[in-house]
């Protein structure tokens, strides 16, 4: 029998360059969530972030969505969805109101996001997130909270977070062919940070990186809030596509070569290690040596460490991030990567994984599903806001009928 239960059932859609995972997520009654549902495929269609097959795409994504509906015995109707690419793009702004009350109520911080969002932004670009970092009320600074506070004025400085129109229409049009319908687009560190950053270091500050196989997504947070984002358009691909071209073996073994057998720090590996290598047209097998694995690979992380360093550093947040950096995704795991990212770094390194995950933990605890996880917390975020607006208003409802009756209308 499949469950139709949809109000407690949040489901992500992680598209990415190499695989497409589909989460499904259950709302338990002590406000948990649980992964009930799991399916992964290899993704076809995309590079970089971005679709260049939409038809290779829709079957990638149905792959996903069928896997996990056959394990969670549900059917999916609406999903959250990541985005990444070059074309994101950050900004911080301002904006100012006057408060209209005593104290600032719930329009008025409303009123004061829409003002600070409310700046000139290109046709060809749509805004993703508008993210609040702190409201000022006349000269008091560094609010978290203004709902309830006396003032004349206020102000808000926000984090928007943008992408292209065209390649948010190409991915939402994949999902749709499926016909799902997307309930949000988030970009992908953003959904990252939910799943595995935790409430102290973002306060401290710190630095998210997302290794993907296509692309690497940061995001960097200071007192507790994201200050700034960006998207470097290569990553693990790189790495593969180097081992390829130097021993001569097919995409698909080069790959398996380097998710076995590579290290990201030559000096971690002996130099007896040998490794068998697949060559292409029907050639014999070939022996190599492990050591020569890791002097491929070596400079390419180096590579792809010291572009995510100097993100940092033209962010001028460097030496706001105290906690150091958050490594997760699939290209963050290999042996010798942590090492080598303190080395280049020079701030403490982590390894990112799901945190507080409830049910199916022995498949989603892994960095690869950190934007996955980080979707469904997303979507549980968005689900009990919903909730708290549905009571909100039928509390009003209800004390507007009780004012009438006391004034002999009801």
């Amino acid at each position: 029998m499949v469950k139709t239960d949809e109000d407690k059932m949040i489901v992500s859609l992680d598209v990415g360059t190499s695989k497409v995972v589909a989460l499904i997520g259950e709302m338990l009654p002590d406000g948990e969530l649980s992964v009930v549902g799991v399916g992964v495929t290899a993704s076809r269609g995309m590079d970089k972030g971005g679709v260049n097959d939409l038809n290779l795409v829709v079957q990638s994504i149905q792959r996903a969505i069928d896997e996990a509906e056959l394990m969670a015995d549900c059917r999916v109707s609406s999903v959250y969805l990541n985005i990444s690419g070059r074309h994101i793009g950050c900004q911080n702004e301002n904006g100012m109101v006057p408060i209209n009350e005593t104290e600032v109520t719930q329009d008025d911080v409303e009123s004061v996001i829409h003002a600070a969002k409310s700046v000139p932004i290109a046709q060809e670009r749509r805004i993703l997130h508008v993210l609040p970092q702190e409201y000022v009320i006349d000269s008091q600074e560094s609010i978290k909270s203004p709902i309830g506070m006396s003032g004349v004025r206020m102000e808000a400085r926000v984090h928007i977070i943008t992408c292209a129109n065209d390649m948010a229409k190409n991915i939402q049009k994949a999902v749709e062919r499926c016909e799902l319908k997307v309930e949000s687009l988030i970009f992908s560190a953003l959904a990252s940070s939910y799943a595995v950053l935790t409430e102290d270091e973002k306060e401290l500050g710190c630095a998210l990186v997302d290794m993907g196989g296509g692309t690497i997504d940061i995001s960097l947070f200071s007192g507790g809030v994201l200050r700034h984002t960006a998207v470097i358009p290569v990553a693990g691909n790189q790495v593969t596509n180097d081992i390829a071209k130097i021993f001569r073996t097919p995409l698909s073994h080069a790959e398996d070569i380097k998710v076995q057998y590579a290290c990201a720090l030559r000096q971690l590996v002996s130099q007896e290690d040998n490794i068998e290598v697949p060559s292409v047209g029907g050639r014999p097998s070939r022996t190599m040596s492990r050591h020569i694995l890791a002097e491929v690979v070596e400079p390419r992380y180096q590579e792809l460490f010291e572009l995510v360093r100097d993100e940092i550093e033209k962010s001028g947040l460097d030496e706001q991030i105290a906690a150091g950096v958050v490594l997760t995704g699939g290209t963050s795991k290999m042996e010798g990567a942590l090492e080598f990212a303190e080395e280049i770094f020079q701030m403490p390194v982590r390894l990112g994984e799901p945190l507080n995950v409830k049910g199916l933990t022995d498949y989603v605890s892994d960095p690869c599903y950190a934007t996955s996880v980080g979707l469904l917390r997303f979507g549980q975020l968005k689900l009990n806001e919903q909730l708290k607006e549905r009571e909100r208003s039928e509390t009003t409802r209800w004390w507007k009928r009780v004012q009438s009756w006391f004034k002999g209308e009801f």
